[in-house]
């Protein structure tokens, strides 16, 4: 009886990285609406874009309990963090100021980008092959690129490993592979204190010094570094799932309107927002409803991007010849015009482009990771310089047992810290008593 017991024990170890994640995963989602209650409207398919786009789906945090939890992560100056503004004049002051500092003609963008990625990138030593993580690989290329947007100077190492440790730290905490470090961000907070006069762009006149310095970290240090890590870490992770995809890319770096397909593909597959949410501010009518003023309205990207589509979960860009992803109906990568776009929608694709062309010309990329829309392993990848001849196949064998083994840690640590961050943020309520006190 102790050996079958005993060898039960065993199958369920070795057997766990094919059961457990999964259940560890739903038991966590579980928790988190026990915690947050079962808040909000998921607004359906077929009216995503309607609502979305309605002059009342305007509110961003006040009155949504989901709002404190955003806040809790993305600590500190949430406040004051551009998509969490309510509207008003100090969003729209933030929001022209974004834009000025990031528009740029397409030469200057691509000037800009290839001078960091090149410096950055040849950073990088694979020898003749090395295993990666994209997202860690991708920080530092963001953090300088909008350091230099942000301050108009080359970024000095100081301010790019601030940069990147607060970034990873949001990140990993939004991911609950990790509790937040508030000490770590702090120290981010602290130089750009130091530094606010150096900036030579005018900033909101409506914030004050100490806000100017929260919008500059959440919006540039944090959204913007964070969100094109993982958009890049997507991206060079298909590329290493589809050689041939890779290899036409790399062959033919000049080739825009293949890259475009390649990207929107990517961006459809996995769509880098989950869950958005928004708070009406008056009644939406709707032909069969409706929504009323006060409702928490939650927006499934994964579930919008993949509706009518054959395969929804495979990449194929081969789907969106001679029919660009923009024209297709269920396709809002960047959000819609009328609700809070993203302020790098012009920017993200240019830049994206060149730093592909820079990393494709110097590795060839191959994985045998799992790739998952939320991403927290990172982005696993065996890297070897381009034109190199080796065989990765032992490294790939390596990296298919690892991944997998430390889905199974990471889904307990996440159940864990995911936990304890839903009862502290659910504590601290930063949103909840911000407006309490009379502040928008």
């Amino acid at each position: 009886m102790k050996r079958l017991v005993l060898a039960a024990a065993a199958g369920l170890v070795a057997t766990s990285p094919r059961w457990l994640p999964g259940r560890v995963v739903a038991m966590r989602n579980r928790i988190f609406t026990l915690v947050n209650g079962d808040e909000g409207y998921q607004v359906p398919v077929e009216d995503f874009r309607r609502v979305y786009a309605d002059p009342a789906a305007d509110g961003r945090s006040e009155g949504a309990a989901l709002s404190d939890l955003f806040w809790y992560w993305l600590a500190p100056g949430p406040q004051v963090h551009q998509e969490h503004l309510e509207p008003g004049p100090r969003y729209d002051e933030v929001a022209k100021t974004t834009r000025n500092i990031l528009v740029k003609s397409k030469a200057e963008s691509q000037a800009l980008t290839e001078r960091v990625a090149a410096r950055v990138l040849g950073r990088i030593e694979t020898g003749p092959g090395r295993l990666l993580r994209l997202r860690d690989e991708m920080m530092p290329v963001w953090a300088e690129l909008y350091y230099e947007l942000v301050f108009g100077e080359p970024c000095p190492p100081e301010a790019r490993d601030l940069i990147v440790g607060h970034a990873d730290d949001v990140v990993s905490a939004l991911k609950c592979v990790r509790p937040r470090n508030m000490r770590r961000r702090a120290r981010l907070t602290a130089y750009l204190r130091r530094r606010l006069d150096d900036v030579p762009h005018p900033l909101p006149s409506r914030l004050t010094r100490e806000e100017q310095v929260f919008y500059l970290q959440g919006t540039f240090f944090n959204t913007a570094v964070v969100q094109m890590s993982e958009a890049m870490a997507h991206l060079l992770m298909v590329l290493a799932e589809h050689p041939q995809v890779q290899r036409r890319l790399a062959e033919n770096p000049d080739d825009d309107e293949y890259f475009d397909r390649v990207l929107d593909e990517c961006l459809r597959t996995y769509p880098l927002f989950g869950i958005a949410h928004r708070i009406t501010t008056g009644d939406i009518e709707l032909a069969d409803r409706t929504i009323d003023a006060g409702t928490v309205l939650l927006f499934s990207y994964p579930e919008f991007h993949h509706a009518g589509v054959d395969r929804a979960d495979e990449f194929d860009p081969v789907r969106g010849a001679g029919c660009p992803a923009h024209q297709q109906r269920n396709f809002l990568p960047f959000g819609v015009a009328q609700n809070r776009p993203c302020p790098a929608r012009g920017l993200a694709p240019v830049t994206m482009r060149v730093v592909t062309r820079e990393f494709l010309r110097r590795f060839a990329l191959t994985t045998s990771a799992a790739h998952t829309r939320s991403i927290p392993n990172r982005g696993p990848v065996f890297a070897t310089p381009r034109g190199s001849r080796r065989n990765p196949r032992t490294a790939l064998a390596y990296l298919a047992v690892r991944d997998r083994w430390e889905d199974v840690w990471r889904s307990l640590a996440q159940l864990v810290f995911g936990t304890y961050m839903v009862l502290d943020a659910r504590r601290l309520r930063l949103c909840t008593k911000h407006f309490q006190g009379g502040t928008r």
